[in-house]
């Protein structure tokens, strides 16, 4: 099963290089790439190549340190390296801006590298990035584990997005409960939101829940309120790329309808999130940036022909914010939090 034996994001056998599964291909190819230029490092995150915040925190630490190396390649001036590292690293950050892994794994891997030599400056971000990785697995796991708690043998969970392996590494986050548990011998079952305009339900849950031997009924998003009503769901379980210090939490698009929902019809609503998902400086969800994407991605992508007339205006932003209030409980590496929601506490 894949997240017993694939990293999603690794460096390459010379460490020269970052290699990802091209999530965008999923789940009909999968295809590895070898990424080491700036420019395709930087576009690997931008169309989602790469995506799900840890994992892009994983792979912006491991690019960091290939283009360190590159840079000491060609320079062993310290000023010279340093201004170069952190051009690169602007760039990288730049890529996307709502998930907070991204700026936060950048600023990490910089950080140690600051007033050394670049010879050892490669060294320490190399080390640093590394740590990122087996931290993530680390947390993954003891996420997965709190998260099974909240459910027994038999329960239906309702997902968005894609929350598992892929976006992470190992178990996940937000699909991580429903691996371990499946791993354990429990019969559980996941209908899947399919995640409108990109599909990372359709394409990346499904297809890892299904891999795992978890029982799963794919649902376009719109029947999520639908099902809850039925008394089909027994919680709802989803991922995180930015939680504010109040608890406000963004997430893919969407996930704040299936919230209300939630709610409404008594379900609880539980978001899995790392502690370094936590944005300790971000007051709460009116100061998240919303990113917003291209408008092809709502008229013609997967498609064959165009959905709607060409040149129709569009609105397509990445991801909304979940108030705290529709909240259940945050389940972090370090335990269940549950309200009132001090998150910038929990971070220190």
């Amino acid at each position: 099963m894949q997240y017993k034996d694939t990293d999603s994001v690794r460096l390459s056998d010379d460490e020269r290089s970052v290699v990802i599964i091209d999530q965008t291909l999923l789940p009909n190819k999968t295809v590895y790439l070898t990424l080491s230029e700036l420019d395709e490092l930087c576009e690997a995150i931008y169309r989602l190549r790469v995506r799900g915040a840890p994992a892009i925190g994983i792979f912006a630490g491991y690019a960091l340190y290939v283009r360190g190396l590159r840079i000491s390649d060609e320079t062993d001036d310290k000023l010279s390296f340093f201004k170069r590292l952190e051009a690169e690293a602007a760039e990288l950050t730049a890529s996307r801006p709502t998930a907070v892994n991204l700026s936060w794994a950048v600023k990490r891997v910089l950080s140690v590298a600051r007033g050394l030599p670049p010879a050892e400056a490669v060294s320490a971000m190399r080390a640093e990035a590394k740590a990122i990785h087996e931290e993530d697995i680390d947390t993954c796991l003891k996420i997965s584990q709190f998260g099974l708690t909240l459910i027994k043998d038999g329960d239906t969970v309702l997902t968005h997005c894609n929350a598992g392996a892929l976006a992470t590494s190992r178990y996940g986050t937000g699909l991580g409960a429903l691996l371990l548990g499946a791993e354990r011998g429990m019969k559980l079952h996941a209908y899947v939101d399919e995640t409108r305009p990109l599909l990372q339900g359709a394409r990346l849950t499904a297809y890892e829940l299904d891999r795992a031997g978890v029982d799963v009924t794919l649902i376009c998003d719109n029947m999520a309120g639908l099902v809850m009503k039925q008394g089909r769901i027994n919680a709802c379980f989803v991922g995180c790329d930015r939680v504010a210090a109040n608890g406000d939490t963004a997430n893919k698009i969407g996930t704040s309808s299936a919230a209300v929902n939630a709610k409404y019809y008594g379900v609880p609503f539980y978001v899995f999130c790392p502690i370094s998902t936590i944005d300790p400086d971000c007051a709460s969800g009116d100061d998240i940036v919303i990113e917003e994407r291209p408008s092809d991605e709502i008229t013609s992508l997967f498609f064959k022909e165009n959905t709607a007339p060409k040149g129709i205006k569009t609105y397509n932003p990445a991801f909304d914010v979940t108030d705290h209030s529709l909240i259940t409980a945050f389940i972090t590496e370090k335990g269940i939090i549950r309200p009132p929601f001090n998150m910038k506490k929990l971070k220190g």
